[in-house]
């Protein structure tokens, strides 16, 4: 499998380095500057794209690899806004894109689990249920796509909360996130449900890279061929 890489920072790398131990060839790297007229040939020559850019470029991204006919999978986050427009576009255009907040296997069966407790805790009183993410200093966006992702799954579930904040003190409607930015953490996320007795907690921790970067090349691999719109949940079949 040839694959284009459309951002190369760290998660570029990382993928890189996954895609060859994998035995897939990189035919095509992009830098943050992004797809242009310059690299159109090279990418058409591509089986598929691995997207990790920014929450400015992704969508011209996408739409770009939708007319050129290239399945692309993206990882970047900060950009639910538009998930629902790059959808319909892609349906329009018989194209195909996977997207994930997170592709560590790890996460996304703690998003399942997360919604397991939220439906459990609904129904036990006196508990408050927080969020905290952990990241390097250099993340653009806050709070992560994963945390929203949780917060989202725990909303589906909540009686009280509605929405969810950054702000240090919330609303009671509001399911706090604490945003936490420091060092080279490659990423922490905790929830967490408090009462006046005890405290339960569900969190995954990331010791690097590779976890991210083994689940879009998986993504890749599994988006060749097909037409449509993907998550983790295709891919892992829950």
């Amino acid at each position: 499998m040839k694959i284009a890489l459309i951002g190369f920072g760290k998660m570029g790398v990382a993928v890189e380095r996954m895609a060859k131990l994998r035995g897939h060839e990189i035919g095509l790297v992009i830098g943050s500057s992004g797809i242009d007229s310059s690299n159109l040939k090279e990418l058409k020559q591509c089986d598929v794209a691995i997207e990790f850019t920014a929450p400015n470029a992704v969508v011209s991204n996408l739409l770009r690899c939708f007319e050129e006919g290239v399945p692309v999978v993206t990882g970047t986050t900060g950009w639910n806004d538009k998930i629902d427009f790059i959808s319909e576009i892609c349906i329009q255009k018989n194209a195909a894109v996977f997207h994930s907040s997170n592709f560590s296997f790890g996460v996304n069966v703690m998003f399942r689990l997360n919604e397991v407790l939220a439906e459990m805790m609904k129904k036990v009183p006196g508990y408050e249920v927080t969020l905290e993410e952990q990241h390097h200093i250099h993340k653009k966006d806050a709070p992560s796509g994963t945390a929203i992702t949780l917060a989202d799954g725990i909303l589906r579930h909540s009686l009280s909360k509605t929405k969810y904040s950054i702000h240090d003190f919330s609303q009671p409607d509001e399911l706090s996130i604490r945003v936490v930015r420091e060092d080279e953490i490659p990423g922490t996320h905790i929830v967490r449900y408090t009462s006046s007795v005890d405290q339960i907690q569900l969190s995954h921790q990331a010791f690097n890279r590779d976890g991210f970067a083994l689940g879009a090349v998986l993504a890749a691999e599994f988006l060749v061929g097909k037409i449509g719109v993907f998550t983790m949940k295709h891919l892992l079949g829950f």
